[in-house]
């Protein structure tokens, strides 16, 4: 591919971004669906180079490993002592909820049991990178939203385990040997944990001294890059060791005024290129293929993640009118249930076409619709004095 065509393209996918900032911060519709949006036109109109589309698995990495830092930087233990509980209930409820609910209804519509199972396991991911840039779009910053960031930052913990519980339940349903998957999750979810630490404690001791208060760009960008390729090398979850690796700087680096401004302010390029290559990759045909099953897996979802959100809250003490918020603030799913899709179709081949084709169409929906339900319940629970540009101002 020539360099000119390369630095067409990315002058005119940093524009697209640039609109979708503008348009997001004067209309209902999260920047993220709008890029999303013009990623799905261009993959179409087959406006992106093929030499883009292959980078898509590099810069999903580097965009979500960001996102994974700015998650595990929400739980200060601090604020974990007024939300830690909430956190924990929303999570837990709104996992074990949602692979209920669904299982039993696909089952009680004469899906097969195994099946059932492992879409409802699929049905429990969610998606980090868009629910937590819905959260900065919205420039609100109260209880609700701080409980919602703690939530997205374990759900893909719980959603690991859960997964692999569903797994094991469905091979045992077939006959085949279960424990061998549950083993690899249990070393995906620790191996990724002592990396985070691994990565976390020296990191929190070093950053920051160079420029006092605050690590610079280059320290951010080796963080990250650091984080993420040595988890692709070990095979665990970049996602979980980024995360733990966060909350780890964020508790222990004291000298720190703000751990993560480099991060925030140097991730909106790559997250403008990420979500413009994911809608690129979105194929229409995969809706059209999920048919009546693919629609009772959406409604069976919904239904589950506004209930389980709302047990989730009543159990953490929430403020009455959050409650049933959690669930819709909780709907957007991506990138990680199609990984959970693949394992499943590499687990049961059998079941491969109907398991990607259900996931891979009703993902297309959620990650559309769900950051606007998003950001519309997030801007339900606002109050004059949530804005956080009002906060920077007063400071």
């Amino acid at each position: 591919m020539e360099i000119e065509t390369v630095l067409l393209t990315l002058g005119g996918m940093f524009v697209v971004g640039l609109a979708a900032d503008q348009i997001g911060r004067r209309t209902w519709v999260p920047r993220v669906t709008l890029l999303l949006l013009c990623g799905l036109v261009a993959g179409q109109m087959e406006w992106i180079p093929d030499a883009f589309s292959d980078a898509y698995e590099y810069l999903s990495v580097t965009a979500l490993t960001f996102v994974a830092f700015l998650l595990g930087g929400s739980l200060k233990v601090a604020d974990l002592r007024q939300t830690g509980r909430r956190i924990l209930s929303v999570s837990i409820a709104i996992v074990l909820t949602t692979i209920v609910a669904v299982s039993f209804g696909l089952i009680a519509l004469g899906v097969e049991p195994g099946l059932a199972v492992v879409l409802g396991g699929i049905a429990s991911a969610t998606a980090p990178a868009a629910t937590t840039d819905v959260i900065r779009q919205s420039n609100i910053d109260n209880g609700f939203t701080r409980t919602l960031k703690g939530v997205v930052a374990v759900d893909d913990a719980w959603g690991l385990l859960a997964f692999s519980l569903c797994l094991s339940y469905a091979h045992s349903i077939a006959a085949t040997t279960p424990g061998l998957h549950d083993l690899s999750v249990m070393r995906e979810i620790g191996g990724a944990m002592l990396l985070g630490l691994a990565i976390g404690a020296p990191g929190a001791a070093l950053t920051g001294r160079i420029s006092a208060g605050e690590p610079i760009e280059v320290e951010a960008l080796a963080l990250v890059f650091l984080t993420a390729g040595l988890a692709l090398w070990l095979e665990v979850s970049f996602l979980l060791a980024g995360m733990t690796a966060g909350a780890v700087i964020v508790n222990f680096a004291t000298h720190h005024d703000r751990a993560f401004h480099e991060i925030e302010h140097i991730q909106w390029p790559f997250m403008v290129l990420f979500f413009l290559l994911a809608g690129a990759s979105l194929e229409f045909e995969a809706l059209r293929q999920v048919g009546f099953l693919g629609l009772a897996y959406i409604v069976l979802r919904v239904l589950a993640r506004i209930g389980g959100g709302w047990i989730g809250a009543l159990i953490g003490n929430a403020p009455p009118r959050e409650r049933r918020l959690y669930g819709v603030a909780l709907l957007p799913q991506a990138g990680v249930a199609v990984g959970m899709a693949l394992i499943a179709a590499q687990a049961f081949p059998e079941l491969a076409d109907r398991i990607i084709a259900l996931t891979i169409g009703t993902t297309i929906a959620f990650e559309l619709a769900g950051p606007v339900l998003t950001l519309w319940a997030i801007r339900r629970t606002a109050t004059p004095g949530d804005d956080t540009d009002s906060k920077v101002r007063k400071t």
